[in-house]
């Protein structure tokens, strides 16, 4: 990052966001307030909520912890990250369009989504932020990469229409290698990765709060259950990518 970028107020906060999201991503829900509430158990994924709702409208902060073999750390979070294969994974989208390439880190996405009727078509604005995290890893780990996506404002990204609603978003994906056997001999069959995911995201306009929560139970663990299979199949026949 220039001198210049890291003066400019989206770097900021950025940095500030992205931080904050790292330590809710690392830290034990059994340490956070105490009003986690386990909503999947699906093998060895975990999914909990924490019900909170801003003037009326449900904002649930979720997080989920899921376990990957045969795949690397980077590799999951780099095909979470890559812009040009959302489309691939992410059944809910229209469109994606790369509006900005911030730096070698960091992209700004606009996003078209299905309509679920009866509500109003959503579409979203964020940047997205790649991070390596080694230093953050948790014991028995091998390395740490961290992606953080939060929505923002742009004046040249009007909405797609004016029926669109714009959602807010704070999403964040903390990804970890362990290695069975020698950690100086990773390889394809001996390495799984430590997903943790956290999310919370504003529906951008009144949503009935039982309808929006049912939608989410069922969606949080089917995308991860989709991506992480998209995840292996692309990467099985390929060199492990550390």
């Amino acid at each position: 990052m220039t001198l210049m970028e890291s003066e400019a107020p989206i770097f900021a906060e950025i940095r500030r966001i992205a931080d904050e999201q790292l330590s809710h991503a690392l830290a034990s829900v059994d340490e956070a307030s105490g009003n986690w509430e386990l909503f999947v158990k699906d093998g060895e994924m975990r999914m909990y909520k924490m019900e909170n709702e801003v003037d009326g409208v449900v904002s649930d902060p979720l997080k989920a912890i899921h376990f990957v073999d045969g795949v690397s750390a980077r590799e999951f979070i780099e095909h979470f990250y890559d812009p040009d294969l959302k489309k691939e994974w992410d059944d809910t989208l229209v469109a994606c369009k790369l509006v900005d390439r911030l730096n070698e880190e960091t992209v700004v996405l606009h996003q078209l989504h299905k309509r679920v009727w009866p509500a109003a078509q959503r579409e979203s604005l964020f940047w997205s932020h790649f991070r390596e995290v080694h230093e953050k890893r948790e014991e028995g780990h091998k390395d740490a990469f961290f992606v953080c996506n939060h929505d923002c404002e742009r004046d040249d990204v009007p909405l797609t229409d004016s029926s669109c609603v714009r959602v807010g978003l704070t999403i964040a994906m903390l990804c970890q290698t362990q290695v069975n056997g020698d950690p100086e001999n990773p390889s394809r069959p001996n390495v799984r990765c430590k997903i943790i995911y956290v999310a919370q995201v504003h529906p951008g306009g009144w949503v009935p709060a039982s309808a929006l929560r049912q939608v989410y139970k069922r969606e949080y663990p089917k995308f991860l259950r989709q991506f992480s299979a998209y995840v292996l199949k692309k990467v099985k026949d390929k060199p492990l990518k550390l």
